[in-house]
């Protein structure tokens, strides 16, 4: 892949969202929205504090979810991709 995210901001592949409920109803594509959840494929250098670069608490592989309407989206290499800053990441999946 040849996108390496500056600072604070790391790339998200989005994952799926469930094409189907639990009772078994399929949801169409129009009407699916768009994933929250992804896979952290790279990370940047790190946020800058009183001069200092502070590591990301994120990796390259966590499963997290991140803010509805947070990011930019970008097709690299005809994958869709997600560049958030870390503070748009709201949790790690464990």
């Amino acid at each position: 892949m040849g996108l390496v995210p500056l600072g604070d901001r790391v790339i998200v592949r989005g994952l799926e969202a469930e094409d189907a409920t639990d009772s078994g109803i399929i949801i169409p594509d129009t009407a699916q929205e768009k994933p929250q959840r992804g896979e952290i494929v790279a990370v940047g250098s790190g946020r800058i504090e009183d001069g200092k670069t502070v590591p990301l608490e994120v990796s390259a592989g966590d499963i997290v979810i991140y803010a509805k309407y947070g990011g930019t989206e970008v097709r690299v290499d005809g994958e869709d991709l997600m560049v958030l800053r870390e503070s748009d990441i709201l949790a790690k999946v464990v």
